[in-house]
């Protein structure tokens, strides 16, 4: 994801980004990029949630902290919190499932990206739905997925999913065209919830290795579970 943040001129110069993380559940994005000196806003609607990430951030050397801000919100409601354009970097990932209309979240997400940002994009690919019953021999599952716009995902929640070619018209139609796009858990999806990663290091290495291959490469990354969709504010 870092490589389409956007850089600087010159090719030594370090630029240090305003991010803005919608949904940023326990932090981990967060407080990696705080941890790298980019200025990180969290915005959190759920409470629980608010409260972990809070906790997280507070165990941080001053230096983090001071770079993350965390607020409650809703990322459908920007305008409320910030001015246009005030953003480098717009994170929204494992988000828009929850929202029954994207297009409201992500005009309003466009809206605060300068000229030039990132918009990163990570949702359930509407147009593999079936794959995971079907890897699991769930026939009925599958073939129930088939043309569904939605699923009940690991947590019992009934969400909803998005599809390549209408997101990406609805990114072009916001001014921040798709630049890129990938894949995610394609290997890897139907591990259980339990499973942990490979404790080796070589066996963990070409795991990433190979899901990272896949996830740029068709027709693998078409069949992803997730897909990561990177726009550019125009």
């Amino acid at each position: 994801m870092t490589l389409h943040f956007p850089q600087p001129a010159g090719a030594h110069a370090r630029r240090r980004l305003r991010v803005l993380d919608i949904g940023p559940g326990q932090g981990t994005q967060a407080l990696r990029l705080a941890r790298a000196g980019h200025l990180v806003t969290g915005l959190e609607a759920d409470p629980a949630m608010l409260a972990v990430l809070r906790a997280a951030v507070a165990g941080e050397p001053d230096e983090v902290r001071g770079r993350l801000v965390v607020l409650q919100g809703d990322g459908r409601e920007t305008g409320r919190h910030f001015g246009p354009a005030c953003f480098d970097v717009v994170l929204c990932h494992g988000v828009l499932m929850y929202v029954p209309d994207p297009e409201p979240m992500l005009a309003a997400l466009a809206r605060v990206l300068a000229p030039g940002g990132l918009l990163s994009l990570l949702v359930r690919n509407g147009d593999a739905l079936a794959m995971r019953p079907g890897l699991l021999a769930n026939w009925v599952g599958a073939l129930d997925a088939f043309g569904a716009t939605g699923y009940t995902n690991r947590l019992g929640l009934a969400t909803r999913a998005d599809r390549l070619e209408p997101l990406t018209a609805t990114l072009a139609g916001i001014g921040v065209p798709l630049h890129s796009w990938y894949g995610v858990r394609i290997f890897t999806d139907t591990a259980p919830d339990q499973a942990r990663a490979p404790q080796d290091v070589q066996e963990l290495g070409l795991l990433l290795a190979a899901e990272e291959r896949a996830g740029r490469t068709d027709p693998y990354r078409s069949v992803a579970a997730l897909l990561h969709l990177c726009g550019v504010r125009g």
